[in-house]
């Protein structure tokens, strides 16, 4: 049992209750309290520190490669592809107003992605028109011949360009996005896991892994992959996604941020160090789960991919490996809704959270206003 103490101090009820504490539950808890500083908020996150893929990705600051634009265009249609570019695009810009590039260590050293067919580029024109309302160029995406081997990758066809994308640190991010929320009196309970919750007439029940309990007027399910246990009727696929780092490489050519094979795969360099993720085309079923592991497998391959592609005639020596889990689903849109009278969700964000999170917060900010 818990104190009195505790009981109206960390456990009291709160007016929102935020469970998980990535990008998308920092960025809402940060977009509600600085639109209505009067209201208790609370975060609830399982681990010790936040982990899904807020604090185990590659540090992309991007807003989606050509390859990957076209096909979401023959998936999803044009509107909705758009609707998505720029919500990525304006949340990378507001991360860029909150913070200083020196915090987060953001570089906008460029994005870019190589291409060994010529069939995307009959289609750059078009791309680039439309999205010219969104980042305000004539040219998003150009070919740039020339570095090719400037950055030492011979053998690659093509590279096409994107200046509007960086790089960052995503710890570094996620620990200014903490430092807000404590400045704007967010609470938070780290280590605790949510076992279930319940919801009534007048408020919500959150009950506690430990037995205890806490309650709330609303609450929001920031959980992303490890969504199944409470949104167990939408479209959510879990997907992990691994990634490998190299120790220093002298004279390393690489700068900036790469994807290849419409974003499924991807590397940029981290100072003298190649780090590169991705390939879980080559195994879709395998990496749908939330097992945080890595598996010989794909490893192999993108050491194979390292040496091919990214280093050739390189030698490098592997410093780290890890992965984190990303949310999948048959369309790349993230679901951000009201489920019940008290509860909603914002949720699915397709491995683009660090740009898409920014824009989802103020979204669930004005749902919630509005109700």
């Amino acid at each position: 049992m818990i104190s009195i103490w505790e009981q109206e101090t960390f456990y009291r009820k709160r007016d929102i209750i935020i469970i998980g504490a990535g990008f998308s539950g920092l960025w809402t808890a940060i977009s509600i309290k600085e639109k209505h500083p009067d209201k208790s908020l609370l975060i609830i996150e399982r681990n010790n520190i936040p982990l899904g893929a807020s604090t185990r990705n590659a540090g992309f600051a991007c807003f989606g490669s050509l390859t990957e634009i076209i096909a979401d265009s023959q998936k999803m249609g044009w509107e909705k592809t758009l609707d998505l570019v720029k919500m990525r695009f304006d949340g990378l810009q507001k991360i860029r107003r909150y913070f200083k590039s020196n915090e987060i260590d953001f570089e906008l050293n460029g994005g870019y992605e190589i291409l060994n067919s010529d069939e995307p580029l009959s289609y750059i024109e078009e791309v680039n028109k439309r999205l010219k309302s969104i980042t305000g160029l004539d040219k998003t995406y150009s070919l740039n011949q020339g570095k090719i081997k400037e950055f030492g990758l011979e053998k690659s066809q093509f590279l096409i360009e994107n200046p509007c994308e960086g790089s960052l640190h995503s710890g570094k991010l996620l620990q200014k996005l903490l430092e807000k929320c404590y400045e704007l009196k967010v609470d938070f309970l780290f280590g605790t896991e949510v076992k279930n919750t319940e919801e009534r007439s007048d408020e919500v029940e959150v009950h506690l892994s430990d037995g205890s309990l806490v309650k709330a007027e609303k609450l929001i399910y920031c959980t992303n992959a490890f969504s199944s246990n409470f949104l167990k009727h939408e479209n959510i696929i879990p997907t992990r996604g691994q990634i490998l780092l190299t120790e220093r490489i002298e004279s390393l050519k690489l700068n900036g941020t790469f994807h290849y094979d419409e974003g499924f795969y991807y590397f940029r360099n981290l100072g003298n160090r190649i780090l590169l993720g991705g390939g879980r085309n080559q195994d879709f079923k395998t990496e749908e789960t939330t097992a945080f592991e890595t598996t010989e497998y794909l490893q192999q391959h993108l050491e194979r991919f390292l040496k091919e592609v990214v280093l050739p005639d390189q030698d490098f020596k592997i410093a780290l490996r890890w992965s984190g889990i990303m949310a999948m689903g048959d369309e790349k849109t993230p679901i951000v809704k009201q489920l019940s009278e008290r509860e909603f969700c914002a949720v699915r964000l397709s491995g683009m959270g660090v740009a898409l999170a920014p824009k989802i917060g103020e979204m669930v900010r004005e749902m919630m206003s509005n109700k």
